[in-house]
């Protein structure tokens, strides 16, 4: 790792709800100039081999990771696992559970379209989700009403259906907190709060880290500098490493590569997972 690495520590894959193949984010990623990237798919590793197998003598460094989605009191929760062993008992468990859990939460939000006349079907979101996912999740839901004709683009399906506590939302309902923070140190890995929301940070923060938590995904696209600047004092004042990524999905988003980390803003995480001395 040197001082011009350009990283990314937030990939999505069709491993879950991402778009392209784990191949393709590898592809897409050299083609942005990234030296390092984590393939974190939902509550799933499945993509991370191949993912490997795409980057071997390239130079391009994949992370292997995974965001576990945890249900808190107040809503759910997503726990980024960086340095895993794709192939943990625990991991393979949980990834099989999360497939079954996601597949009855997405029939039941179907059915809650359909009672509000916008019949989209299970057939339809999983052919939108391909063959290649391990689970379903709301974004192949979104595609699929947009195929259908129910709304113009993604962010309006959220907006207007499916978004928490919008009228078709079930919640994942997976695991714990602490659940979800054992498993990624079981599997070897440190774990960091994904896209923490600011109004639960005093509430939330101090349980997480009394349950193990490593790190805070403080760097995200379009994150204000006074936040991203609150959330590095918390995270410092809580002996937390600082990580970050773009969240990035697919190529009908925002552009792969048009946000990036630099390693001297991520020393301490880097440290961690041995990328650094």
């Amino acid at each position: 790792m040197t001082s011009t690495s350009r990283i990314d520590l937030h990939l999505h894959s069709t491993a879950s709800d991402g778009t392209v193949s784990p191949a393709a984010v590898v592809a897409a990623a050299l083609e942005a100039g990234l030296t390092c990237i984590a393939l974190t798919d939902h509550d799933t590793a499945a993509g991370v081999p191949a993912a490997w197998e795409a980057a071997e003598g390239t130079g391009l460094k994949v992370l292997a990771g995974i965001e576990v989605s945890a249900t808190w009191e107040r809503g759910e929760i997503h726990i980024l696992g960086y340095g895993i062993d794709p192939a943990h008992p625990a991991i393979m468990a949980h990834g099989a559970w999360a497939a079954t859990r996601r597949s009855q939460r997405m029939e039941g939000m179907v059915a809650r379209l359909q009672e509000q006349g916008l019949h989209v079907t299970m057939e339809e979101v999983e052919a939108v989700a391909g063959e290649d996912r391990e689970s379903l999740a709301r974004p192949h839901l979104a595609r699929a009403m947009v195929a259908a004709g129910y709304v113009e683009h993604t962010w309006e399906a959220f907006d207007r259906y499916i978004g928490d506590e919008h009228p078709a939302f079930v919640p994942t309902n997976l695991v714990s907190v602490e659940e979800a923070l054992t498993l990624i140190r079981d599997a070897g890995g440190i774990s960091s709060w994904a896209h923490p929301p600011e109004e639960h940070m005093d509430e939330l923060l101090p349980v997480m880290r009394r349950a193990g938590l490593d790190g805070l995904e403080v760097y995200r696209p379009r994150t204000p500098v006074d936040r991203v600047r609150r959330f590095e004092r918390r995270a410092r004042s809580a002996d937390l490493v600082l990580t970050g990524g773009s969240d990035w999905h697919g190529p009908e988003g925002l552009a792969l590569g048009s946000f990036h980390l630099e390693p001297g803003q991520i020393s301490a995480f880097l440290e961690r997972v041995g990328l650094v001395s």
